[in-house]
């Protein structure tokens, strides 16, 4: 790109965003000619994908601000009017508005409830931080539309985002994500009132209490054991990290209405977009629970937990017996959730006839295990909680009698229940809770009861590998490692040989020993290799979806036989070892 069309790209932003300090920043680097930095800023417009926005936090087109933010609501809005045709002539279209802690999340929510107001949808705008799980409750519990929630997730503290999400509460797929891209980039105006002008005309209504009680009501009303909880609540100490995010009000109110004592990390409590005390504001990053597993043993305390930043995410620690914390994985958390919903199901009288659970291709394979112990099915989807929303809706409108119970990915997300559509930290927050009871009532630890699940369905072990490409060359490099590994497939991967592959950009089986052979993957098409080796382990690579990053996933089983748990877990470590030394080798370190 040639500097004369970044001056001129440039220059047509600062003609349309509104905010000085975004426009002042470009007006800055056009003075110094700070050509290097413009490029990134403008070499693109940032991508309205499947599920919105996200993306650095300053001015420029490649940027998060607010006439980003502002076309895309506008898409978003021009979408919806025509999706709901007759409530757009009747004048009765809404949306939900949530944000998190993260720098200028309230000035783009509101920027977003305003555009949404100027195109005649009424706005219902949180008041102040809300999780991203409220905000699908919220857009169920008021009958809305559409909603947006502004959070850029875990990610560091220079990004924001924006979900966007439909009238059951979950986000948008197909064939609304296509709509709304085609409308995004469509746009060559945009509708906005001023605030009091929307509040005047009642297209903004500020809430907050009125979904706050009812979605912590229903937290509390998923759980199977009350009784237990209110005879054994006193007995459990637990640590909790909201991350500088926005659990802190619903964990503590809930746990706390439950008689259980939670102590929160003080200096990690309040929302502060800098998320000053970690690198990561990531219950998956083991640094990030640094403070809370100090705090748990000053105190000794029998679990720590952890939200991420707009807590739809949720971790666990648990002591060791020695001393220490042991972090849980998003994987061994959600073999626990599935084996505990079951289980109590099973004992309270209320496990479907054809029940039944989901999980993403990357979680791991225990987890079908657990399930078809206690004559379950596990369902599988692609990576995202939007397609663990939209199969479990598919289950509800399906005349075959089949019931989710539980839906899960490995990256630490968690749902238990109807209201919602989407992760849900804080329902795993309580209904964790409740599981620590349970099995301390039975003499036993949450670890434990894990060791007892690795007999049962075998012992799992899991590993991840990110590797970040950055800048303008980032995709143009992804792409081309993913197009490596399918014109070469491996034949062996950690010494392993590759069975088959499955390459979900063309929805198809394919089998290294039959090149001629292919079989249709029911699936929808999305930029993912897995590779299933002949001892049962499978390697997954993807691009990620909201990050300049690949990602490799590998998932093995060791059988727990005659010499027991430690020599499976030494062997499966060790052929999880060689498989990262291929892999390293193709990205480098």
């Amino acid at each position: 790109m040639d500097n004369n069309t970044i001056r001129s790209l440039a220059q047509d932003y600062i003609k349309q965003e509104q905010d000085p300090q975004f426009k002042a920043e470009v007006e800055a680097l056009l003075a110094a000619e700070n050509w290097k930095e413009l490029e990134d800023r403008f070499y693109r417009h940032l991508e309205f994908g499947t599920g919105g926005l996200r993306g650095v936090i300053g001015g420029g087109f490649n940027r998060m601000n607010n006439f980003v933010v502002k076309s895309a609501t506008q898409g978003l809005a021009t979408y919806v009017k025509k999706a709901f045709a007759d409530k757009a002539r009747a004048g009765t279209l809404s949306a939900a508005i949530a944000f998190d802690s993260r720098h200028y999340s309230d000035t783009f929510a509101q920027a977003a409830a305003l555009v949404f107001a100027g195109n005649g949808i009424k706005a219902y705008l949180f008041s102040s931080l809300a999780p991203t799980p409220e905000l699908s409750f919220a857009i169920r519990y008021l009958g809305c539309d559409t909603g947006i929630v502004v959070t850029a997730s875990h990610n560091p503290k220079q990004y924001n985002g924006y979900k966007a999400y439909w009238n059951d509460g979950s986000q948008v797929i197909p064939p609304h994500d296509k709509g709304i891209i085609d409308e995004v980039n469509a746009v060559t105006s945009i509708n906005e009132l001023e605030r009091q002008e929307a509040l005047d005309k009642g297209l903004l209504q500020i809430i907050d209490r009125e979904v706050h009680e009812p979605y912590q009501s229903m937290v509390r009303g998923k759980l199977f054991r009350p009784a237990l909880i209110k005879a054994k609540a006193h007995e459990v100490k637990i640590v909790y990290t909201p991350l500088h995010g926005t659990g802190a009000f619903h964990v503590e109110a809930v746990l706390g209405s439950l008689g259980l004592k939670v102590i929160t990390v003080p200096e990690q409590r309040e929302g502060n977009g800098d998320f000053p005390t970690v690198a990561f504001p990531n219950p998956e990053e083991a640094p990030a629970l640094d403070m809370a597993i100090k705090l748990a043993k000053e105190q000794k305390a029998d679990l720590v937990m952890a939200t991420d930043p707009d807590a739809d995410r949720f971790g666990i620690a648990l002591p060791d017996g020695n001393g220490d914390f042991i972090l849980v994985t998003g994987n061994q958390l959600g073999s626990l959730l599935a084996d505990y919903i079951f289980l109590s199901r099973k004992e309270t009288g209320t496990l479907p006839q054809k029940p039944a659970m989901i999980n993403s291709i990357v979680t791991t394979g225990m987890q079908k295990r657990i399930a078809e112990h206690y004559g379950a099915s596990c369902i599988e989807c692609l990576t995202g909680f939007k397609w663990i929303a939209a199969i479990w809706r598919e289950m509800e409108q399906s005349k075959d009698g089949v019931t989710v119970v539980f839906g899960t990915e490995e990256s630490y997300g968690f749902l238990i229940e109807d209201e919602v559509r989407d992760k849900d930290g804080v329902s795993a927050a309580a209904l964790t809770a409740e599981m620590t009871l349970y099995w301390r009532s039975k003499g036993k630890t949450l670890l434990d009861r894990l060791n007892e699940l690795y007999v049962i369905a075998g012992y799992w072990q899991e590993m991840g590998i990110s590797k970040y490409f950055p800048g303008i060359e980032g995709p143009a490099l992804m792409s081309k490692i993913m197009a490596s590994y399918r014109s070469e497939p491996p034949s062996l991967l950690g010494g392993i040989r590759v069975e088959k592959l499955r390459d979900l950009s063309e929805s198809v089986w394919k089998y290294p020993d039959d090149p001629a052979r292919t079989e249709p993957v029911a699936l929808p098409k999305s930029d993912v290799l897995q590779f299933y080796l002949s001892d049962g382990t499978v390697v997954s690579i993807r691009p990620s979806g909201t990050e300049p990053k690949i990602k490799f996933y590998a998932s093995c089983c060791a059988s727990v036989g005659s010499e027991g748990l430690a020599a499976a877990k030494t062997h499966a470590a060790k052929k999880l070892d060689a498989i990262r030394k291929d892999i390293r080798a193709v990205i480098g370190d």
